[in-house]
């Protein structure tokens, strides 16, 4: 794996765990950072001896948004220099959300502004009880504008329209709440609730769960219309002509394991 200047990569068991290494700055992103996670998630969604990825941190905070220093290099852009930065920050994003292989952010600490971006991407967040969470961004006089479509989705629109407006900070159970983090729990238990929930996707058809993330994408807020109906018909049709599909019946009728998890135990 590619050394990385502010990412520690780690491969184990077909879990890979991407951690934030600035502890000293909070794990604030700037270029650099970016950069290397639109990388690394590309590569690693392309890994065949990957099946889950765990975007965690290092330190006491999980990410505190954009970095200081990037931040006052920034004010000295232009528009069309501001355009391209954001569309970084942007893709990084979309490589993050789109990644074929199931995300989970270990949240063991506070998450402001863009930092809410990178939990929002995630497919599943787990957050220890003592993480603050804050969309700081109108407090500087800007606006969660990149992060916003991943946001909305994650925290929904109702209670995006007040954490965008006022800038409050929300602990972790009124995430949990909201439904911004799936579980919240004790510093001692995050690495134990992630590696269970790790070990249960690993066990599944890794193309079966390429599947149903598609279909979370596409289907999530959509209309139920009859082009949709028949683009559902034929993902259960293909997946079931499918090599997994067709193994992981034939495991289950003949009551052995498949080979998706004889492969996992080699």
């Amino acid at each position: 794996m590619t050394n990385y200047k502010n990412l520690l990569v780690t491969i184990e068991n077909y879990v890979a765990t991407v951690t934030l290494n600035r502890p000293e700055i909070r794990n604030a992103f700037n270029d650099k950072t970016i950069s290397e996670l639109n990388t690394v998630f590309s590569a690693l969604g392309k890994d065949d001896e990957v099946r889950v990825i765990v975007l965690a941190a290092a330190g006491k905070a999980f990410c505190a948004g954009a970095d200081l220093n990037w931040m006052r290099a920034m004010a000295d852009y232009d528009y069309q220099e501001n355009l391209a930065d954001a569309d970084k920050l942007a893709q990084m994003l979309k490589t993050i959300y789109d990644c074929p292989k199931p995300t989970i952010a270990a949240i063991q600490g506070d998450v402001y502004a863009g930092g809410i971006g990178l939990v929002a991407v995630c497919d599943i967040a787990i957050a220890v009880k003592n993480a603050n969470f804050c969309l700081s961004e109108v407090r500087l006089g800007l606006a969660p504008a990149t992060i916003s479509p991943y946001v909305i989705r994650a925290l929904g629109a109702r209670a995006s329209q007040r954490y965008f407006l006022t800038a409050e900070v929300f602990d972790a159970k009124k995430a949990r709440q909201l439904g911004f983090v799936h579980e919240r729990v004790s510093e001692e238990s995050l690495a134990d609730t992630v590696a269970t929930l790790c070990a249960k996707i690993v066990s599944n058809s890794p193309d079966a769960v390429r599947t149903c993330k598609r279909l979370l994408h596409n289907i999530a807020g959509e209309t139920i219309t009859d082009e949709l109906i028949a683009d559902t018909v034929k993902e259960i049709a293909d997946i079931r002509a499918s090599k997994q599909g067709r193994e992981g019946v034939q495991a289950f009728l003949q009551k052995r394991k498949p080979d998706w998890l004889v492969d996992k135990q080699k």
